[in-house]
């Protein structure tokens, strides 16, 4: 059954709140590094790790904090293109790209930005 008006103002308004709470993520996760970088430009070496341990710790956050902003901007991505296909035809949004059926409203209603009825696109 293809999605309601209601429905798809519902999910309009919920892929804005996701997207302005991934942006909001990525934000933070830039303002964090840049403020570190400006730390080292000055020349404050008192974050420097003391022993080698540390050093590996710092290097395993930095590599997760770095894995997480590509996460969220790929999912950044998937939201805006939700946001424009919901735009350019409501009609057919909520229809599966692989299989051409309707992507049930539950679905949709946790992944707005779902384009497939397969669980491996969230």
């Amino acid at each position: 059954m293809a999605l309601t008006e209601t429905q798809r103002r519902q999910l309009g308004r919920r892929l804005e709140e996701e997207r302005a709470r991934a942006q909001r993520a990525l934000d933070r996760s830039i303002d964090y590094h840049t403020a570190a970088t400006e730390q080292a430009r000055a020349g404050d070496t008192t974050v420097a790790p003391l022993h080698l341990a540390d050093l590996g710790t710092d290097t395993m956050q930095a590599e997760l904090d770095a894995s997480n902003a590509t996460r969220i901007s790929r999912q950044l991505a998937e939201i805006d293109a939700a946001l424009e296909r919901l735009k350019r035809d409501p009609e057919r949004f909520g229809t599966c790209e692989d299989t051409g059926v309707d992507i049930p409203f539950e679905r949709l209603d946790v992944i707005p930005w779902a384009r497939t009825c397969d669980q491996a696109d969230a």
